[in-house]
């Protein structure tokens, strides 16, 4: 019985959540889209799937955003551990929107994107900045994020954090 209504349960997300997709990450983001409904469709979707809920929160006007948005599109390993562990949800911060109501309930955030993980009931389990997970260079026209880095953070937060990690590739 246990077994048959947690499959309903994924059936009822899976039919219920469209706004939330498996691959969140490549979304925009989206000033007009409306945080906590998203956030909610999440939560449900991590309940019913055993993942973890990241909110990233940022811009397009973000060229760290962006560039977070393309190393995860580059990295076929990276894109199935999101997939296999995480809800992504992208929380638009903006001009337009600044999502103050939900932004509040958690830590002031300090620089774009900035990242928060969550449980299926929406409890904080960690934030923070992409400080740290850029390549470590002298070089500024060698900005970017380090997959290894990147994939580190992502496996230290996951449910099962014990989960093999596969090597990234560099750019």
């Amino acid at each position: 019985m246990v077994s048959l209504s947690r499959a309903l349960m994924c059936v009822a997300v899976a039919l219920l959540c469209p706004l939330v997709m498996a691959q969140g990450y490549a979304n925009k983001f989206d000033p007009q889209r409306d945080a906590s409904k998203d956030l909610a469709a999440a939560q449900t979707q991590a309940k019913a799937t055993g993942k973890r809920v990241m909110v990233d929160v940022g811009g397009e006007w973000c060229r760290w955003c962006r560039m977070l948005d393309q190393l995860i599109a580059s990295q076929p390993q990276i894109r199935a551990f999101i997939d296999t562990h995480y809800v992504w949800v992208k929380l638009s911060y903006s001009a337009e929107n600044k999502n103050a109501a939900v932004l509040s309930k958690w830590p002031k955030t300090r620089g774009y994107p900035y990242l928060l993980v969550l449980d299926g009931d929406g409890r904080l389990l960690h934030a923070q900045g992409v400080h740290g997970l850029e390549i470590e260079t002298e070089n500024e026209a060698d900005e970017d994020y380090d997959p290894a880095r990147v994939m580190a953070f992502l496996k230290r937060h996951a449910l099962t954090p014990n989960a093999p990690i596969m090597p990234v590739q560099r750019k």
